[in-house]
């Protein structure tokens, strides 16, 4: 059995990391707040301009202006798909569980299933937006095309906005045959929804809707499609950016409190067991010391 001293040094140890965990898990709860009411704002908004993105450059072509359009051609056939760029969104600090773990592991899983003919060619990139995600993938000699983990102190639109002007900026010279994003989709305060999208080039709009002709949409284009393109697409892409890092941070508070919640519930387990192990200690000390005082009794009176 362990000294008392033992005991009483590991109980306020726990007392201490209990305090740290409940202040963490408040300063979450404050920011989930804020973040999950930006991420339901912006939703309807961001699904509505990808529907519509999607549908619209269904019928614009490479020479059109939709550089960024599915059927862009390369000589006449499928644009082969050489150089990978994956976006993989973390965060920048821990204590959140599987948070950021979950999404790198599906980047590494999709990097080396998906597209295992261009990680063998070493053509494929990563643009981290979480410290987590980067120092990962630096310590496991992938290629970082950037790192832009000051994204996350203090987002707003016009931040993300410079990053994916970059990166369709790569896309549209050729440096890129394709773009995915990997991020965790926040439904609630208590899970996320593991998320792989195909950002560039814009994915086909579903095939059952296109064949349905009760859902094939016919837009009036002022003045032109072509000039409309031009300007929906980039516009759209960087809402879609925005809308995964919203996503994003709104998923790491949630994560966040949901361990530290659960972290203060197993110091408060360990409170109870270390206190009665103290209290076991305790008494067998003073069970000692009485039978020594007995003990000693017994053989003055002898």
């Amino acid at each position: 059995m362990p000294s008392l001293k033992e005991v009483r040094t590991r109980i306020t140890s726990t007392i201490s990391t209990q305090q740290i965990t409940s202040a963490m898990k408040m300063v979450s709860a404050s920011k989930l707040r804020k973040a999950q009411d930006a991420i339901i704002q912006m939703r309807p908004y961001a699904g509505k301009l990808k529907e519509i993105l999607s549908n619209v450059t269904s019928s614009v072509s490479a020479s059109d202006g939709g550089v960024f359009a599915h059927d862009a051609v390369h000589a006449g056939k499928e644009k082969p798909v050489k150089n990978i760029l994956l976006v993989v969104i973390t965060s920048n600090r821990g204590l959140c569980g599987a948070f950021n773990s979950n999404v790198i592991k599906l980047a590494l899983r999709t990097a080396t299933e998906k597209y295992a003919e261009q990680k063998k060619a070493g053509s494929i990139q990563i643009l981290a937006i979480g410290k987590k995600g980067a120092d990962f993938f630096r310590r496991n000699n992938y290629k970082i095309f950037s790192n832009n983990s000051e994204l996350f102190d203090g987002l707003n639109y016009e931040k993300t906005s410079v990053v994916a002007e970059t990166i369709m900026k790569e896309f549209g010279t050729g440096n890129f045959d394709r773009v995915e994003i990997f991020y965790n989709q926040f439904k609630n305060a208590a899970s996320q929804v593991l998320t792989s999208e195909q950002y560039l080039p814009v994915a086909k709009p579903a095939q059952e809707k296109t064949l349905n002709k009760k859902n094939t949409i016919d837009y009036i284009y002022e003045p032109d499609m072509e000039e409309i393109v031009k300007d929906l697409i980039p516009k759209a892409l960087k809402i879609q950016l925005y809308k995964a890092l919203l996503d994003s941070h709104a998923s790491e508070h949630g994560a966040r409190m949901t361990a530290m919640h659960k972290a203060t519930d197993n110091a408060q387990e360990i409170l109870k067991d270390l206190r009665l192990t103290y209290n076991k200690a305790r008494q067998a000390t003073i069970t000692k010391e009485i039978l020594e005082i007995v003990g000693g009794a017994e053989a003055l009176k002898n």
